[in-house]
């Protein structure tokens, strides 16, 4: 089967990694790809919003199901558009993604169906959210309402730093305001639940932790992810039955009731307090860098995984997993959560050698006169498998450094709370 990816990330290029295993796949489409991609698929650089070109791309290229990778079209509709033209898609629909695309949305419906998630207040104009932060015990966390790729929360020590949060959100920093969410701050361990849905039934898709602050101590800025690691060792059978009974089965039921059945991959960032789990945020696709940590431990054939989602038989699948640990560093550019120079080269990575165990994915990367640019402010995840998170950490460290990429930096510390 001719399928196709859409998206230009880390999570892209590991999902096109796995489908490429499957001998059930004729030949990848990646839209628009990058660096990484190219070598196992073919590139075509589009406007991901102009849905007539991308049906126009799928029909000419005999594609037989796309797949979509990122939030931004998921939002706009693109699953519903491509199914209304008799195209098999892997995804949510517009109403499903908006669990992601609104968080006030999202926690409304935690309110209505008593899914466990932070006290909240939704504010639509400055001067009330201001008002509200002199009522408020600190800290408190302010959010940005509509899609911010991973930057829209603020975490406020006092009034002040609540007052410059909700100014750089109703200013315009992540979009058009129209809302924003101030919320309890809970105090726990995070942890990063996955499922894969068809509609009918789901599977758990393991789970993960990542560390999103830029500094090593979880410190500064948030950022799309610095790295991750997988399995999480919160995770317990009490802890997965309180997860599955409490937020997502009342969550895709909850959908169910407004006539819409969740298709696809759908990520629970949560909060864990003395084992009990509380819903911060969801995702309505993989995570990323969490996918490019994950998917290395699957041993079913994701292809047939995925296709089993758009044919309604998951049911029926039994989801096999390595048993052993995985662990990915992001390398990213100077400067970033910030400003950050692009096109810079990157050299050698084609002359790196690692072992079967491990991975690099590309993320904000393209290749252009056979040289490979850093276009992006994440660029590159190691991801190594292995026997401990520490012979992870070690592992991807040293093939970081035998890069040795002056323009880039990255944390040397991720899966510290598991490595002792």
């Amino acid at each position: 089967m001719n399928i196709a990816i859409i998206g230009s990330g880390g999570r892209e290029h590991a999902l096109c990694f796995k489908l490429s295993e499957s001998k059930k796949v004729k030949k990848i489409f990646c839209f628009p790809g990058n660096a990484g991609t190219e070598n196992i698929a073919k590139n075509i650089n589009i406007n991901l919003s102009d849905f007539e070109e991308l049906k126009k791309i799928i029909f000419k290229n005999k594609i037989e199901m796309v797949i979509v990778g990122p939030e931004k079209p998921l939002v706009e509709g693109v699953v519903d558009y491509l199914e209304e033209n008799n195209i098999l898609v892997f995804g949510p629909n517009k109403i499903a993604a908006q669990l992601e695309g609104s968080k006030t949305f999202t926690k409304e419906l935690c309110k209505k169906h008593n899914i466990p998630t932070a006290e909240f207040e939704i504010f639509y104009k400055s001067e009330d959210a201001k008002k509200f932060l002199k009522t408020c015990k600190y800290p408190v966390v302010i959010k940005a309402d509509g899609l911010a790729a991973g930057k829209g929360v603020y975490i406020c020590k006092n009034e002040l730093s609540g007052q410059n949060a909700i100014e750089e959100i109703f200013g315009g920093k992540f979009g058009k305001p129209e809302k924003l969410l101030i919320e309890e701050f809970l105090q726990g361990e995070e942890m990063s639940f996955f499922i894969i849905s068809d509609g009918k039934s789901f599977k758990i898709f393991e789970t993960a932790q990542d560390h999103k602050r830029v500094g090593e101590g979880d410190v500064g800025k948030n950022t799309g992810g610095m790295g991750a690691y997988s399995p999480s060792l919160l995770i317990n059978p009490d802890l997965q039955k309180k997860i599955i009974n409490k937020i997502i089965q009342p969550t895709l039921k909850s959908l169910n009731k407004i006539g819409c059945s969740y298709k696809g991959f759908l990520y629970a960032g949560l909060m864990i307090i003395k084992n009990e789990p509380y819903l911060i945020e969801y995702n309505v696709r993989m995570g990323d860098p969490e996918c490019q940590t994950i998917i290395p431990r699957l041993k079913t054939d994701l292809f047939e995984i995925i296709l089993s989602c758009c044919k309604g038989y998951l049911k029926n699948l039994n989801l096999k997993w390595d048993p052993r640990y995985s662990l990915s560093i992001v390398l990213c550019s100077k400067g970033y959560p910030d400003k950050y120079e692009k096109n810079i080269r990157i050299e050698g990575l084609e002359n790196l050698v690692y072992s079967k165990n491990q991975f690099i994915f590309h993320a904000g990367t393209s290749k252009i006169n056979n040289e490979i640019l850093a276009t992006g402010g994440r660029v590159l995840n190691f991801t190594t498998l292995s026997e401990s998170f520490y012979l992870c950490q070690k592992k991807s460290i040293e093939l970081i450094n035998n890069l040795n990429w002056n323009n880039g930096f990255y944390r040397k510390d991720i899966g510290y709370k598991v490595i002792k």
